[in-house]
């Protein structure tokens, strides 16, 4: 009887059917044989890792002792183990061993998926995993690491057959993730050139939910039973793999294409990522923080997006009778779906585009999965983006090119130049000789700025970029309050100069605007028309500092250069104006609130002497009835010595005068404002002709009849 089971079992493999001159009866006898195998093998592996999976993690453990840096040690992910409650651990590992059926999951989750796209006409339905500025910096980051993929995406329109296109698929992606993962970690993570890639990668096969390599599983003639390919944590006790020693899983499906994915696809990435969440929440290896989510890959042959499923899975009803029913729900309810845009990954060659949008999404996925696993990297992606200024520069250098307006990126900026009426003549050595100007800090919409104070340090991203018509500032986020809104104020750089070539305007806007509102702290001033200090400090910039001290500053262009951050935002009386938006009510209310922030300021014997339309801004978010803020006090007069900004259209009589600023000047000041927010502005180009015409103004009653 064994050898008629083993002849029909080769008949098998080599594609013969039932009915080919075999027979049924032996065919089923083999295949529940096979079956019962498989299910034994089953049983033997999950006693073997009971038994054996702590010796693994130390195994692991010991080997990351060896590769991790210090800061890698201290984290600790992927060097510990952990024991779990047992009762929980086997009612988990019996709802894995029922939850195997990707489609009746699926069909589970019709009437969730229909109602959360019935309300997108062409729009997306989930969020993006990664924004356009982070993918921006990777993409900085990768300047210098070597991707490559040697088995080519195949062709489907030259191609021989739909078999040996899907076969050459599947080689092909389980080549573009091994040499996404072997570049990252040698760029990131290794310490030393030679040291071995401590992942495997593999094809995942639907019938038993195991791992094999792409060609072995082709050669067993398994193509149509292959339904993932996965990176795993290489591991030679189990050559199959282990679902908690999966970093990410890639799906391949047909026409992926351009667009959002269907139902059926994914819904099998939600299956596969929910099976690698619970098989990690029974693992004994020590996970970072972040494995709490899976990305899934979703690929054809020429297209690819990133699936990235993140949850809490002890929130999840372990009831092994009804798993498909239990985790539909945890998806419903629990979960946090982000799916990124579907974009190209290969060309018509198939070759990867590995620095275009599609391909980087897709590698930035891999590096966080690794991320989990291993934690911080040894490199940094800021520290490695720091670089892509000295290649820049490196690069005009190679071209010969000298200083024609480009920041650090490349890119061209706008400069404002003092021409000179006199013909100079410059000699080629004087021309050799100019000092290189300092980098400028180019900050856009998305940027994240790190402040760092002597207690804390705290992220800011910017989600606007406005100017007072002099000077540009910011409304940002902070990292760890996405809801609430702030004024972010960025310094200059300290220069190598002498302090007179400094930017004054932004040290009054900056320093000493931080000095005067923390005076203000100090004194116990408080009114909700006055600024309120937030945060101020240092930047934090990209790459290794390497100050001398904590009152120093190292050679980078951003090392101490100064933030303040300031709330509540609004928007400017100016902006107001130009957009026919303030009118009488609006200026009587701007005149009590600002009167008010004077009132309390001047308590403390301080007084404003910079009052303009873009000193004063006009609060309504989050707030039951709108009111003014008096901002800028940058140019605030606390002693005798302090001189007011000198304005010829905003300042006092006294302040033209006499340059400094008498107890009535701020509300001077207020009124002229007040009154030039109805009109045009006078030309004024001398303080004689400012002071004559305050005193035709006021003769003449023209500012008394606005009033």
């Amino acid at each position: 009887m064994y050898k008629h089971v083993e002849k029909l079992a080769q008949e098998i493999r080599k594609g013969a059917a039932p009915g080919d001159g075999v027979n049924a009866k032996l065919w089923q006898r083999e295949n529940l044989q096979r079956k019962r195998e498989d299910d034994e093998e089953s049983y033997r592996e999950q006693r073997l890792d009971e038994d054996e999976e702590e010796e693994d993690c130390d195994s692991h453990s010991s080997s990351m002792e060896a590769k991790s840096s210090p800061d890698l040690e201290s984290i600790g992910s992927g060097t510990t183990t952990k024991r779990s409650s047992g009762s929980r651990s086997r009612t988990r590992r019996d709802f894995l061993t029922r939850f195997t059926d990707s489609e009746r999951f699926t069909e589970n989750l019709q009437d969730w998926f229909g109602s959360v796209s019935e309300n997108h006409d062409n729009k997306p339905v989930f969020e993006p995993p990664f924004e356009l500025v982070e993918l921006q910096k990777f993409d900085y980051a990768l300047e210098g690491v070597s991707f490559q993929q040697l088995t080519r995406m195949p062709n489907a329109v030259y191609a021989s057959t739909s078999t040996s296109v899907e076969a050459n698929a599947y080689l092909a992606v389980e080549d573009f993730l091994h040499a996404a993962v072997k570049s990252l970690w040698e760029a990131f993570w290794s310490q030393e050139e030679e040291e071995p890639v401590p992942f495997s990668v593999g094809c995942l096969f639907s019938e038993n939910l195991k791992f094999y390599q792409a060609e072995k599983a082709l050669a067993l003639g398994r193509l149509d039973g292959l339904s993932a390919t996965g990176v795993l944590l290489k591991n030679p006790r189990h050559p199959h793999g282990k679902w908690d020693h999966v970093l990410e899983l890639a799906l391949l499906r047909p026409e992926v294409g351009s667009r959002q994915p269907s139902l059926p696809v994914l819904g099998e990435a939600l299956f596969y990522a929910l099976r690698v969440l619970i098989s990690r929440s029974v693992s004994r290896l020590d996970f970072s923080q972040s494995s709490n989510c899976v990305f899934v890959l979703l690929v054809d042959l020429q297209y690819g997006g990133v699936v990235k499923v993140e949850g809490d899975v002890s929130k999840l009803d372990y009831d092994v009778n009804n798993v498909y029913d239990c985790a539909a729900e945890w998806v419903k309810n629990h979960s946090k779906i982000s799916v990124s845009p579907i974009d190209r990954i290969w060309n018509k060659l198939g070759n990867a585009n590995w620095r275009d949008i599609g391909a980087l999404q897709v590698v930035f996925a891999t590096y966080h999965s690794i991320v989990q696993y291993f934690g911080p990297p040894r490199h940094s992606i800021e520290d490695l983006a720091a670089d892509h200024s000295s290649r820049v520069h490196s690069r005009r250098q190679e071209r010969q090119l000298g200083d024609s307006g480009l920041n650090e990126n490349g890119m061209f900026r706008l400069q404002q130049r003092t021409m000179s009426p006199e013909i100079v003549e410059v000699h080629e050595e004087e021309e050799s000789s100019k000092v290189e100007p300092e980098p400028l800090m180019k900050l856009e919409v998305g940027s994240v700025l790190w402040l760092e104070d002597s207690n804390y340090q705290k992220g800011y991203q910017i989600n606007q970029v406005l100017t007072n018509g002099t000077l540009p500032y910011h409304i940002a986020s902070p990292v760890d309050e996405a809801g609430k809104s702030v004024f972010l104020y960025v310094g200059s750089p300290p220069s190598q100069l002498e302090p007179a070539l400094e930017d004054m305007n932004l040290w009054y806007q900056v320093q000493r605007q931080t000095k005067m509102l923390s005076i203000m702290r100090q004194r116990g001033l408080s009114s909700k028309y006055l600024p309120q200090l937030h945060g101020s400090g240092r930047i934090i910039h990209p790459g290794q500092c390497q100050k001398p001290s904590s009152g120093g500053r190292c050679d980078h262009p951003w090392c101490g250069t100064p933030i303040l951050v300031t709330t509540p935002v609004g928007e400017t009386v100016s902006d107001m104006v130009n957009e026919g938006r303030f009118g009488p009510e609006e200026a009587i209310r701007c005149c009590h609130d600002c009167l008010s922030a004077l009132s309390s300021s001047s308590s403390a014997g301080i007084r404003h002497g910079d009052i303009r339309p873009e000193n004063v801004v006009y609060v309504t978010s989050g707030v039951r009835q709108p009111y003014f803020v008096l901002i800028g006090w940058g140019h605030a007069v606390l002693e005798d010595r302090d001189r007011p900004a000198m304005n010829l259209h905003f300042s006092s009589t006294y302040a033209l005068q006499e340059g400094k600023l008498c107890a009535a000047s701020d509300a001077e000041s207020l009124i002229y404002m007040l009154y030039f927010c109805f009109g045009d502005l006078p030309e004024l180009d001398s303080v004689e002709g400012a002071l004559q015409w305050r005193e035709t103004s006021w003769s003449k009653r023209l500012i008394q009849s606005v009033f």
